[in-house]
């Protein structure tokens, strides 16, 4: 078992204040894989205490500077690039196909796009006889969740640096290996100590004191709209800035217009990625009602050809979820379906054959049901899709709306006319019309209580910076 007990601070690999032993699992083998320490206030204090002392020469490096510090990250996140495919594989589960194209690559997408960014970023501007400068905000602090780990941590750290700001991660306890692997990348590309600090921990001991302390100018939070709620809260009584990536019920509306096999298999392709821990995961499949039962038929040929194995394996199937707490969550809400009287289409409650040890869970698809079930609002988290019939339009854009959330949406149709129609219809802050691809410069993050603030690319740019004015 390999120990990871270790903090990252001020340039140094330090040992916890006090020993708190936490045991990392294999979601696939139940099988404990590492130790790491959960950190206390006494070590936040100390890992914010050397990010501020750090800023102010940092801050004031040469937009050069911080591009040759970057080139040397992203040299040695490819020269590593295969070890953080292999650990997120093991620490939550993602097949190592999927891990190395996929997960791993959100890694190199995030630091070689800021890196890009800031090459032809504009800090400074005129406006008649005004200045306008564009600031690093200062000290920030990162809570990111395991479902994407090293995706949510570049999509903050990069940024950061880009911009000359100061930082304290605290990566997620259920998968913290890809966060100490980053660390280490860190360590070797050479930042100045203090710019970068990396604190493991729960939320209550070490994500609650990096929301409220007064030192930490921004936070920066991904993960469920409870403990968003929560990281805010936290935050207010200093004022700090709070930008908050959350969840999502994400409707995919098919038009009877459309290319319906081709968007139904693509719908629940998407669905099922990641095993379905993916808070943008087009979740709701709305249908209009004259295709409805032929989707159905679609929908559940492509779900049964969805496979389950091990994640040690090569190929595009499912791994298991991260954990015996979402394994249980998912159990439960694909129980609560059935009892609301949804049609089980494909999968069901239960492990797949032949996977009894470990998270694995049925790829699961859901009809007749109605936008008022728990199973249509709440946000499952695993590969479970609910299927809902629409009549019109307009009928369609109101239960898309339906929901807390408005992270992403995605339709369907033959008509361009009504995509642009509609697309401007859907309360969300993401669209994607016929299955189109986002790319690491679009803006990711959403409306509602999916969150504030926008990640990736130069718009991931815009919360790490205070605008000022000089007027002369």
């Amino acid at each position: 078992m390999e120990n990871l007990r270790q903090f990252y601070i001020n340039g140094q690999w330090v040992n916890p204040v006090q020993a708190n032993d936490l045991q990392v699992e294999n979601p696939a083998t139940e099988e404990m894989v590492a130790t790491i320490s959960l950190g206390a206030a006494a070590d936040v204090e100390a890992a914010v205490a050397a990010a501020k002392s750090a800023f102010p020469v940092y801050s004031q490096l040469v937009v050069e500077e911080r591009i040759a510090l970057m080139e040397k990250l992203l040299q040695i996140y490819m020269d590593r690039y295969d070890e953080m495919a292999s650990v997120i594989s093991t620490e939550m589960g993602a097949p190592i196909s999927f891990a190395s194209a996929a997960q791993a690559d959100t890694g190199r997408g995030h630091i070689s796009t800021a890196l890009e960014a800031l090459k032809v970023y504009e800090f400074e501007r005129q406006v008649l006889n005004t200045r306008i400068v564009k600031e690093p905000i200062g000290v920030c602090g990162f809570i990111t969740p395991w479902n994407w780990p090293i995706n949510q941590i570049t999509c903050k750290v990069a940024p950061a640096l880009a911009t000359g700001c100061t930082m304290v991660l605290k990566p997620s306890e259920i998968a913290p290996l890809s966060g100490y692997l980053f660390t280490e990348m860190m360590d070797q590309a050479g930042f100045p100590a203090g710019v970068y600090n990396m604190v493991n921990g729960d939320g209550p001991d070490v994500g609650a004191v990096i929301s409220s302390h007064p030192d930490i100018d921004m936070v920066s939070f991904t993960g469920s709209t409870r403990a968003g709620i929560l990281v805010a809260k936290a935050a207010a009584d200093t004022v700090k800035r709070v930008t908050q990536e959350l969840g999502g019920k994400s409707p995919n509306i098919i038009f009877e217009d459309a290319d319906l096999e081709a968007a139904v298999t693509a719908g629940v392709s998407h669905m099922m990625g990641n095993t379905g821990q993916s808070c943008n995961a087009p979740s709701r499949m709305l249908v209009h009602s004259s295709v409805y039962d032929q989707a159905v038929q679609i929908a559940k040929v492509a779900a049964e050809r969805v496979q389950v194995d091990q994640p040690t394996k090569e190929g595009m199937h499912l791994g298991p979820l991260s954990s015996r707490v979402q394994f249980d969550k998912v159990q439960g809400l694909i129980k609560v379906g059935m009892d609301e009287g949804a049609e089980l289409i494909s999968g069901g409650p239960g492990k797949p054959e032949g996977l009894q040890t470990g998270y694995f869970v049925k790829p699961t698809v859901f009809a007749g049901v109605n936008n008022k079930m728990a199973i249509a609002q709440e946000e499952i988290f695993g590969p479970v899709l609910t299927m809902i019939p629409f009549d019109t339009e307009e009928q369609a854009i109101e239960i898309a709306n339906d929901t807390p959330y408005g992270l992403a949406a995605y339709l369907s149709t033959g008509d361009d006319e009504r995509a642009k129609r509609v697309a401007g219809q859907l309360r969300a802050g993401m669209v994607s019309l016929n299955s189109a691809s986002q790319n690491y410069t679009a803006p990711f993050g959403g409306y509602k209580q999916s969150g504030n603030g926008r990640e990736w690319g130069e718009f991931g740019f815009d919360d790490f910076l205070e605008i000022k004015g000089i007027t002369s």
